[in-house]
């Protein structure tokens, strides 16, 4: 695992998609997105998902420019904070995102999320480095 985070009692955990510890499009099917967002999750090489407490909350395509969320609720700002620990431990360098569920980053719920968790505004998207 990338990186763990204990908040409240909620466990998040970064993991590669394709990570034997992801049950996602393995044991489990992804879930469904609730918008059209073009893409679909995967257990693809350089892709992330977050989990909290064993749900998938997000999904980052690999290079992390594009985000899935799949929950707005009091799991998002965990998991974001879980991805951005993982970037501050080295374990992704940088992470610039730029789009959100099928959205420029700026227009998106995800965003203050980010922000939050010490992500910085560019002009290509929300930037973390190591």
């Amino acid at each position: 695992a990338k990186g763990r985070l204990s908040d409240g009692g909620r466990r998040a955990v970064v993991l590669a998609a394709a990570d034997p510890a992801s049950p996602y499009g393995a044991a489990l099917p992804w879930p469904q997105h609730p918008g059209d967002v073009g893409h679909k999750p995967g257990r693809k090489a350089g892709s992330l998902v977050v989990l909290v407490d064993g749900h998938l909350v997000l999904y980052v395509e690999r290079g992390g420019k594009t985000l899935l969320s799949f929950t707005d609720g009091d799991r998002l700002q965990p998991a974001v904070d879980a991805l951005a620990l993982a970037v501050r431990d080295g374990a992704l360098g940088k992470l610039t995102v730029e789009r959100a569920d099928g959205a420029p980053i700026v227009d998106s719920p995800l965003a203050a999320a980010l922000e939050a968790a010490g992500f910085h505004p560019t002009p290509r998207g929300l930037r973390l480095r190591a």
